[in-house]
């Protein structure tokens, strides 16, 4: 249903990935997951290792976080995310390398693991390990099935079908055997037969690698190809696409017996549970028409993107017109670059003027074509009316809140209507009435 075919400027696929040398100074935000921030459990002038927990998880939606980098404590305060939102932070001064003696740096792959689900999910909430698709779901609420349902397929999402970013494409090809062990082990933690790992036919390399990787699996790991088609990596387009069932309105995919994972996320399941590693590191890609070169870099959480663009390019181009976090449909223009990085961070996208600027809006001719894109069977240009309107609430009536907030309405508007901004400020003044209803 719906969908579009975006220009897919996948100018990074060659770019290996490289280690990102490690700041002088360090900001690690405390809510970096769903849910409540974690606790900080330092105080001002403690020193700490790499791989040290420094925010605790005291809520039921929250996630572990842990100390990047080595140093002292400066402060614990408030700074300003990409959006120029103040969210808590611990703000840590570098000194060495030092890290927690538990946590396995040797480049050996480690195959066997002996952990139970329960010591899995255990794990994965002690380690801080988040979705690294975007939503940053903590991975420990998502296998900890709820009773009264269960668990029949295990997907993993390597569609990667965003235009521009390149991680996912990387890893599958530098790390595909870690990627599998991971993938196994969210296998056996749900106790189903076999996981199936979802790649958009537009990336032959990594199919053809991680069919060859998962073949040494027993058959219980599946490789599926599937149609160029944006959004083919929305959570409930992927489950379509591989199992035929459609998860209703309001619902979540356990409800048709389904759990999704980014693979960034099973390279980190893997690195936590095989390695004891935290979740402290995520791979970035650094890219744009206009750049002198593309990147692709694992990043210590916490690094700024002021410093990840004047390492990687120096300084942005004359002519940028917006620096972008996440791909082109999906993603949000930054305001503030010396903000720090967080576990779900996927890129830095350098956007030229003209790619930036909007065109010209006009009045709705009632094409359709807004709605022939949907992926989710909506009404976009209805929900502008009523949004202009302030009638939220009729808007609600209609599922706004299904909206996945894929941007394929603009995209196809001829109107070049701002369709996406309309929707997400009503699902936030829907979601606000709700809330307020329930009080």
């Amino acid at each position: 249903m719906g969908g579009v075919h975006p220009e897919e400027n996948k100018i990074s696929t060659n770019a290996v990935i490289e280690k990102f040398p490690v700041p002088a100074q360090m900001t690690v935000l405390m809510n970096q997951h769903l849910g409540a921030p974690a606790t900080p459990i330092v105080a001002k002038g403690d020193k700490v290792k790499v791989g040290q927990l420094i925010g605790e998880a005291q809520a039921f939606m929250c996630a572990n976080v842990h100390s990047p980098v080595s140093g002292t404590v400066k402060d614990i305060t408030a700074v300003k995310d990409p959006f120029g939102m103040m969210k808590p932070a611990i703000v840590i001064d570098v000194e060495g390398d030092e890290w927690m003696e538990t946590i396995d740096r040797t480049p050996d792959i480690k195959r066997e693991c002996n952990l139970d689900s329960k010591e899995v999910i255990a794990k994965l909430k002690e380690m801080g390990i988040v979705g690294l698709g975007g939503a940053t779901f903590p991975a420990h609420i998502k296998y900890a099935v709820p009773e009264g349902k269960k668990a029949e397929y295990l997907i993993i999402n390597a569609v990667e079908c965003e235009p521009y970013l390149t991680s996912d494409h990387r890893v599958m090809l530098e790390h595909a055997e870690e990627i599998c062990i991971g993938i196994d082990i969210l296998r056996g933690a749900l106790n189903v037969p076999h996981a199936y790992i979802g790649i958009e036919n537009n990336k032959p390399e990594p199919i053809a690698h991680m069919q060859k990787v998962a073949a040494q699996f027993g058959g219980r790991l599946i490789v599926e190809p599937l149609k160029v088609k944006y959004p083919q990596g929305a959570e409930k387009q992927l489950i379509n696409a591989i199992t035929g069932r459609c998860v209703p309105s309001g619902k979540l995919p356990i409800d048709v017996g389904c759990v999704v994972s980014n693979v960034g996320t099973t390279f980190a399941v893997y690195e936590a549970i095989q390695k004891n590693k935290p979740l402290i590191e995520n791979i970035l890609t650094v890219t744009g028409k206009k750049l002198p070169s593309q990147h692709n870099y694992q990043v210590r959480i916490g690094t700024t993107y002021s410093d990840i663009i004047k390492h990687s390019i120096g300084e942005l181009p004359a002519t940028t017109g917006k620096v972008i976090s996440g791909g082109p449909m999906m993603g949000k223009a930054m305001c503030n670059l010396d903000a720090p990085t967080v576990k779900g961070a996927s890129s830095v996208l350098v956007i030229d003027e003209g790619e930036a600027v909007r065109a010209q809006e006009s009045n709705c001719i009632r094409c359709g074509k807004c709605m022939m894109a949907c992926p989710m069977g909506l009404e976009p240009y209805l929900f502008s009316a009523l949004v202009r309107n302030d009638r939220f609430e009729e808007a609600g009536a209609n599922n706004i809140l299904d909206c996945i907030e894929c941007g394929c309405c603009f995209f196809s508007c001829p109107a070049n209507k701002p369709l996406l901004d309309e929707i997400r400020l009503g699902k936030n003044k829907m979601r606000a009435i709700l809330a307020a209803k329930k009080k």
